[in-house]
């Protein structure tokens, strides 16, 4: 496949993303405090569902890993707010098993695939471990913010929730600039300023 349609699927996955973290910011500047609007996790999924595509199709193991650590917590969040269950039955079936087909369809033959993720030329050890420490604290967030909304029985976004998207995203944008990837350093920097922005929400709601 061309490297342009590759990134295309990127930047259209950063896009999404940045659009979830613009309309959740929009809102909560309308009501002065951080709110978890639906249309945030419904673009969530749909993003990274793209991206990691993306990170398969440029045999990148942290981008991958960091999607599918972060997939179903996506769901779980519309599922707490009533909007998964009135997706159609078809729609919710394919985002669960369509990713799955994927690991399973591509990474089959223990050999190349795994060399590929693992072996990539142009990703050294100590750059894969940085992506993989950059995704993971990314990531931990949602677990952060998944068991702080089970224990509310609502979606929410609390203070740690934004302090480990803000470390995250620092992470990211340093694996970005070393992999020379476009698509990771343009969505991040946009959303690291809204990141900031919350925190400020955050303490002003608080005082």
């Amino acid at each position: 496949m061309s490297d342009w349609i590759i990134y295309s699927i990127g930047f259209l996955a950063q896009i999404l993303f940045s659009a979830r973290l613009l309309h959740q910011w929009i809102r909560s500047e309308k009501v002065k405090k951080v709110s978890s609007p639906p249309l945030f996790w419904i673009l969530s999924l749909v993003a990274s569902f793209l991206l990691f595509i993306y990170g398969w199709l440029r045999d990148d193991f942290a981008i991958m890993l960091g999607q599918t650590l972060t997939y179903f917590i996506y769901i779980r969040n519309l599922q707490l707010q009533g909007k998964w269950q009135s997706s159609p039955r078809l729609l919710r079936w394919f985002l669960i098993v369509f990713p799955i087909i994927i690991i399973i369809y591509g990474y089959n033959n223990n050999t190349y695939d795994l060399n590929a993720l693992f072996k990539n030329e142009s990703i050294p050890w100590w750059l894969l471990i940085l992506g993989i420490v950059a995704q993971v604290t990314f990531t931990f967030r949602f677990i952060y913010q998944w068991i702080y909304s089970e224990r509310k029985k609502e979606s929410y976004f609390p203070k740690g929730f934004w302090l480990l998207s803000l470390a995250g995203a620092i992470l990211i944008l340093t694996y970005a600039i070393f992999r020379e990837d476009p698509v990771l350093f343009v969505g991040h920097s946009l959303g690291s300023i809204i990141y900031m922005r919350n925190l400020l929400i955050l303490k002003n709601q608080d005082a």
